[in-house]
């Protein structure tokens, strides 16, 4: 089923239940973290020596009450829904391969401008991009909550090294542009979404680590290291 939903769909589903659990325990039932917690310390305390008989019966005490807790939550109940809806309706259409897009090619400009500011900066909500423009390259390092990351390296100079790209993000897509000289070291690892590198497609990354190395990698310069950890969301590599 993963496979037939677009990872902006699940993202809007998963934003959605976020906020009306944060809505339910702030204006509806505080007394669930309470009970999460509880059943959690229960689980916590018969697991540790489960051999001993009231030991196993705090451990399933908790679980039972950590599911009756779980279920009772209005985020989780329309997630719940959400997922029977789009089953059904995904059922009889037939799977569609995602598009990749091609980038339009802009002539960048022979200056390069000195920048102070970094490139990317901590966002938690919404979209961020390199400039359009030419820029000064340096090293990104950024963690974000949602919305999409683009990232262009065909606007810099990359120096003759290697220079790294750190990306951690809970629900969003990230898209990265590469020019064809550049040598590229990929680890990327997403509970879900997709992956498209270059060439290499995978349209079912469940909490799996993709990584990818150019062949010259090793050998040549410039080169990138690029490193990303997603919740949720689709990476796509692409040359430029």
């Amino acid at each position: 089923m993963l496979n037939r939903l677009s990872t902006d769909t699940i993202n809007t589903l998963l934003i959605i239940g976020v906020i009306l659990l944060i809505i339910e325990i702030a204006f509806f039932n505080g007394g669930l973290v309470f009970s999460v917690l509880f059943s959690s310390l229960l689980i916590y305390l018969g697991w540790k020596k489960y051999h001993v008989l009231w030991r196993k019966i705090c451990f399933w005490i908790g679980v039972i009450s950590l599911v009756l807790t779980v279920l009772s939550m209005i985020a989780v109940r329309f997630l719940i829904v959400a997922a029977i809806i789009l089953f059904i309706s995904n059922y009889f259409k037939s799977r569609k391969e995602p598009e990749y897009l091609n980038p339009e090619i802009t002539e960048s400009k022979k200056e390069v401008p000195h920048q102070e500011e970094p490139i990317l900066r901590q966002k938690f909500f919404g979209d961020q991009s390199t400039p359009d423009r030419s820029y000064h390259w340096q090293d990104i390092n950024i963690h974000g909550g949602f919305g999409d990351r683009v990232i262009d390296l065909s606007q810099t100079v990359l120096p003759q090294d290697e220079v790294v790209i750190s990306v951690r993000h809970l629900v969003g897509n990230l898209i990265i542009y590469v020019p064809y000289e550049v040598e590229v070291s990929i680890n990327h690892s997403a509970v879900i979404g997709r992956a498209s590198i270059f060439h290499y497609k995978n349209s079912n990354v469940l909490n799996q680590v993709v990584s990818y190395q150019t062949p010259d990698y090793g050998t040549k310069k410039p080169r990138v290291k690029i490193i990303t950890s997603l919740l949720s969301g689709d990476i796509e590599v692409k040359r430029i």
